[in-house]
């Protein structure tokens, strides 16, 4: 039985392509992973379902195309829209190999404190919200408010996993805007 502390969403099919089946799916990794026969899995109504590419084919800088083993039509294709897409945690690292080596999966960092250079600890990271195309750190304040932080190479200058700190250089506007007025 697959079980959801095993696994890390990479993904979400977007839309249906054509009438033979094909998704439109947006991922975090490089499709080559579906295509060398790892599983692209689904919460189906609770239970995570193992679903295997047929085909898999790029479509712009960010998209891909993927046909579903026995999903030969549209109607069928339209049950996954809007599904993320979890990989397996130990697959993931096993196809990363040695640049896997020490990879932080979203569970791994959620606990961490969020410091940036600038205006010093934000907060801890809460959750990670990957459900669309930009990934968000929600960080809970010390005042118990939600900070949404991109975790976007650009703003994050280091990970320290031994001290369980990310350190950011986030722009100030983006600091005012997470900021309630008192």
């Amino acid at each position: 039985m697959i079980e959801e502390k095993d696994l890390t969403p990479v993904g979400k099919f977007l839309k249906t392509h054509a009438l033979k089946g094909e998704l439109n799916v947006v991922l975090d990794i490089d499709d080559d992973y579906f295509a060398e026969g790892f599983p692209l899995i689904v919460d189906m109504e609770g239970a995570f379902v193992p679903f295997y590419a047929e085909s898999v084919r790029g479509k712009g800088p960010s998209a891909s195309l993927i046909k579903i083993e026995g999903i030969d039509n549209v109607d069928e294709a339209r049950l996954l829209v809007n599904q993320i897409i979890y990989a397996d945690k130990e697959h993931l690292k096993e196809f990363l190999g040695e640049e896997g080596e020490g990879l932080l999966l979203e569970d791994d960092i959620v606990g961490f404190r969020v410091i940036d250079e600038k205006v010093g600890e934000i907060g801890i990271i809460d959750r990670v919200d990957s459900t669309t195309e930009n990934v968000l750190f929600i960080v809970r304040t010390p005042d118990g408010e939600e900070v949404y932080i991109p975790a976007a190479d650009d703003f994050v200058a280091a990970i320290d996993e031994e001290k369980r700190e990310v350190i950011t250089t986030l722009p100030e506007e983006l600091i005012q805007l997470n900021i309630k007025e008192k």
